[in-house]
């Protein structure tokens, strides 16, 4: 392969990995704790959204710290499906040049 061919071919790898980020940066991913707490958070790990289930009653100071426990379980669950989504669809990528982003 000459060096023209092999440039055009890691370009466009280079526009299949930005566009495969893109991807995941616009996905919402959903998590949820306790079938009370339910949150939204982007890709880029930016919260979205939390949802408080409608029948949710605080009956003290305790609830309210079970309440952020669940808020913080469910964003942390969100973080985890978002980088295996990651590691899944970039880890392609970085396979091909020993487990290095050469576009970063």
């Amino acid at each position: 392969m000459n060096q023209q061919a092999m440039l055009k071919k890691l370009k466009k790898m280079q526009d299949e990995m930005m566009q495969t980020q893109k991807d995941i940066d616009q996905t919402i991913f959903s998590a949820s704790a306790g079938g009370v707490v339910e949150v939204s958070v982007l890709g880029t790990k930016e919260l979205s959204a939390v949802k408080i289930a409608d029948d949710f009653e605080a009956e003290g100071k305790e609830d309210y710290e079970m309440l952020s426990e669940m808020v913080v379980a469910a964003c942390n669950q969100a973080y985890k499906d978002i980088d295996r989504t990651t590691k899944e669809k970039m880890g392609k990528y970085e396979a091909m040049f020993g487990g290095m982003n050469p576009f970063a």
